[in-house]
């Protein structure tokens, strides 16, 4: 055996259509494109989502619903998080070095779920009414700290930035 004598497999190799070439190869006159329309033009080609007079798909689709592009996306943070930390002053910092919140650049607003029986100063960008009860309750300061200029990127409008 030799690189002379290789062949392809079985039917793995067939010969091109050879289109336009007469009436006996039953692809000739039109090509097997039928009669005019766009497909037996020159350079057609569909752009994938093209209905062609059909009401196109996004438009036949319910549009329900209304997006707030001023609304604010907080990291929740809950009192029974902060109470497993030692420490007596919390703050963003804090919260992020302990792992309840893990992105930089969006706010944090605490939850009042859980309870905590220590008074503890808390900064953070919001609170929920709970939270801040639980807080006080417990003999704790609460701070509201405003948005820096990287967080308000994540709350402003599209196209504001």
């Amino acid at each position: 055996m030799d690189l002379a004598n290789l062949k392809p497999s079985q039917g793995s190799v067939k010969n091109r259509k050879r289109v336009g070439r007469g009436p006996g190869s039953g692809t000739g006159k039109t090509s097997g494109k039928g009669h005019k329309g766009q497909k037996a033009r020159s350079g057609h080609h569909f752009k994938a989502w093209s209905e062609g007079g059909q009401m196109p798909l996004q438009r036949r689709l319910p549009k329900r619903g209304f997006t707030n592009i001023f609304k604010i996306d907080y990291q929740e943070v809950n009192i029974r998080a902060l109470a497993t930390l030692g420490d007596s002053e919390i703050t963003p910092d804090t919260m992020r070095d302990k792992g309840f919140a893990s992105r930089k650049n969006k706010p944090i607003k605490v939850l009042g779920v859980g309870e905590i029986d220590r008074a503890i100063r808390v900064k953070a960008h919001a609170f929920s009414k709970s939270a801040r009860e639980k807080i006080e309750k417990a003999g704790g300061t609460i701070e509201v700290i405003g948005l820096k200029a990287s967080e308000k990127e994540n709350t402003a409008a599209p196209g504001e930035k």
